[in-house]
C-alpha cells in the first residue's frame, strides 16, 4: 500500500489532530470561562474593596475615584473616641456570647434527641423547627415587641438574645441532628455498657466526634446575632444600649449623612467576624456537608 492510499484511509478528524475528550474545553471557552470567574470575582470584591478604601478617606472626598490622596485615620479616631462605639461594641459582645453559647447548648442537645431517641410528639416536634424558618422577620417584630413589652424586657440584653435565639436554635437543631445521624449508635452502646447515663453518652463520648458540626453552629448563630440590625434595633433605644448594628444606624440617617464614619465603624465591625470566621473555617466544610450522608 503506497503513501497516497494510506492517507486516503486517514479518517477526517485524525487528520485535524486528536479528537477533544468528552467535557474538555476549547481554548476560547477556556479564555471565556476564566474571564467570566474573573469578572464575578471582581463584583464580589469591588464593595467591600470600596468599604475599606472609603474609611481612610475625608469627608470631602467620600464619592470621589481617588484612592491614595488624602488618606488620613481620623475617621477611626473619631469612631472610637468621639461616639459611643466601645459601649456598643461590649453589648455586642455579651449578646453574641449568650446567644452563641446557650443556642450551641440547646441545639446540639435538641438535635441528638432528634437523632437518638424516639419519644411522642417527635415528628410534630420536627415541623415546628421547619416551620418558624418559614416566617419573615418582619412579621414577627410587633408581636415579640409586645411581649417584651409586657416582660419589661426593652432595653435589657436578655430581650435579644431570647430574639436570636428563636432565629438561630430551629435550624442549628435540624444541622445537628443531621451530622449525629453520621455518628454511629454503637458509640452510644458501648457508653451505655460502660454505666453511662444518656446525658453522659452525649457529653463524653458524641460531643467530641462532632466538633466540626458544633463549630458550624456555633458560627451560624455568631453570625446571627453580631449582624441582626431589625430586633437590635425595634428592641434597644438609647445610645448606651445599642449593639454595634444598631449603632451604625447614627451615622447615616435622616438627620446625618457620614458615610465616611459608618465605613470605618463598618470596617471595625467586620474585624471580629472575620476572625471567628478565620478560626472556624477548618471545621466549615466538613460541617456543613457532614450531613448530606448517613453512614
Amino acid at each position: 500500500m503506497t503513501t497516497a492510499d494510506i492517507t486516503t484511509h486517514v479518517r477526517p478528524d485524525q487528520r485535524r489532530g486528536r479528537p477533544r475528550r468528552r467535557g474538555e474545553r476549547s481554548r476560547l471557552a477556556s479564555v471565556g470561562l476564566h474571564l467570566t470567574l474573573l469578572g464575578a470575582a471582581l463584583i464580589a470584591v469591588f464593595p467591600p474593596l470600596w468599604l475599606l478604601v472609603t474609611s481612610f478617606k475625608p469627608k470631602s472626598d467620600t464619592f470621589t475615584l481617588s484612592f491614595l490622596s488624602g488618606f488620613t485615620l481620623d475617621n477611626y479616631d473619631h469612631v472610637i473616641n468621639d461616639t459611643e462605639f466601645l459601649t456598643w461594641f461590649g453589648n455586642s459582645v455579651l449578646i453574641v456570647l449568650l446567644t452563641t453559647v446557650i443556642g450551641v447548648l440547646i441545639s446540639s442537645t435538641t438535635g441528638y434527641a432528634l437523632s437518638r431517641f424516639r419519644f411522642p410528639g417527635m415528628r410534630p416536634l420536627m415541623w415546628t423547627l421547619l416551620i418558624t424558618q418559614m416566617f419573615p422577620m418582619a412579621v414577627l417584630i410587633v408581636p415579640l415587641y409586645n411581649l417584651m413589652s409586657r416582660y419589661g424586657l426593652l432595653n435589657q440584653p436578655v430581650a435579644l438574645v431570647v430574639t436570636y435565639l428563636t432565629i438561630a436554635v430551629p435550624f442549628c437543631a435540624w444541622m445537628m441532628k443531621g451530622f449525629f445521624d453520621t455518628i454511629p449508635v454503637s458509640i452510644d452502646e458501648s457508653g451505655r455498657v460502660d454505666g453511662l447515663s444518656p446525658f453522659g453518652t452525649f457529653w463524653r463520648l458524641v460531643m467530641p466526634l462532632a466538633r466540626p458540626g458544633l463549630a458550624v453552629t456555633g458560627f451560624y448563630t455568631f453570625v446571627t446575632a453580631w449582624a441582626e440590625v431589625a430586633y437590635a434595633t425595634a428592641f434597644m433605644t438609647g445610645e448606651e444600649n445599642l449593639t454595634l448594628a444598631g449603632g451604625l444606624q447614627t451615622f447615616v440617617n435622616q438627620h446625618t449623612q457620614d458615610w465616611h464614619l459608618m465605613t470605618a465603624a463598618a470596617v471595625l465591625i467586620a474585624v471580629p467576624a472575620t476572625l471567628v470566621f478565620g478560626y472556624a473555617q477548618r471545621h466549615l466544610q466538613s460541617g456543613l456537608t457532614a450531613g448530606a450522608t448517613k453512614s
